[in-house]
């Protein structure tokens, strides 16, 4: 029982041994980092990520842009009711001078009309 042991612990390393010289010659066997394939792959994903950027600046561009437009038709809206207060402001400040002159008016008449009387 004895040898069975040892004879797996030798297999397991010896596995262990080959899987290192396997990931060793797959490193070794990766081409080199000035190959023209490898260049062209780096300068594809650059081209990727660079559009990608692009992409995302022109989408950023496009929300401030909307974010501007609603921001100025809230402020437009807002200035179209500050008037239309203002507007209502100086109507009944008008109704309410007129109003006045009107009251006026009819109080004096009723005073002349009570001086007539008095004389007559």
């Amino acid at each position: 029982m004895g040898q069975s042991k040892t004879n797996q612990i030798v297999d397991r390393l010896e596995a262990t041994a080959k899987a290192r010289q396997a990931t060793l010659a797959r490193f070794r066997a990766r081409p080199a980092a000035d190959d023209p394939v490898i260049l062209a792959r780096q300068a594809a994903r650059q081209a990727v990520v660079q559009a990608r950027d692009v992409r995302a600046t022109e989408r950023e561009v496009a929300r401030l842009a909307a974010e501007a437009d609603c921001a100025s038709a809230a402020f437009a809206a807002k200035e179209r009711a500050k008037a239309e207060i203002a507007r209502q402001i100086a109507q009944k400040a008008a109704r309410q001078t007129d109003l006045a002159a009107e009251q006026k008016a009819a109080r004096d008449a009723r005073f002349a009309a009570r001086k007539a009387r008095a004389r007559r």
